[in-house]
């Protein structure tokens, strides 16, 4: 079932940080969450998605909200690291649960504050 409405994608403001050193554009991230959005993604499970990015040099998790909208979370170049360990996807399970426990007006105040930047293709 789908909604009239896209998913909303977002980014962390540590994520948008990571992302602008990587030389990673916003138009990017949302072809990576549309096609993570079609299946184009590693299911970890937990609402926890694995993207590659960048010509497969670097890993994103991205997290989803039952479909309403999707955060990146986190970034890792693939010649530092082979994946997160399962301490780490246990956390971003967590948090995935809590962002999916999320109102309108939290996720609202989350904006507001910065710490989630809402990605778009005016940007």
């Amino acid at each position: 079932m789908s909604s009239v409405l896209d998913p909303r994608v977002f980014k962390t403001a540590w994520f948008s940080k990571a992302a602008r050193k990587a030389r990673i554009r916003d138009g990017a991230l949302l072809q990576a969450a549309r096609e993570a959005m079609r299946g184009q993604a590693d299911d970890l499970g937990g609402g926890v998605f694995k993207r590659r990015l960048n010509d497969n040099q670097h890993r994103s998790i991205v997290l989803a909200k039952g479909g309403r909208f999707w955060v990146f979370a986190f970034l890792y170049a693939k010649k530092d690291r082979a994946n997160i360990d399962p301490d780490e996807l246990t956390a971003f399970r967590r948090l995935a649960q809590g962002y999916a426990n999320m109102s309108p007006s939290e996720l609202a105040r989350a904006v507001d504050a910065g710490d989630l930047l809402e990605l778009s293709d005016d940007h």
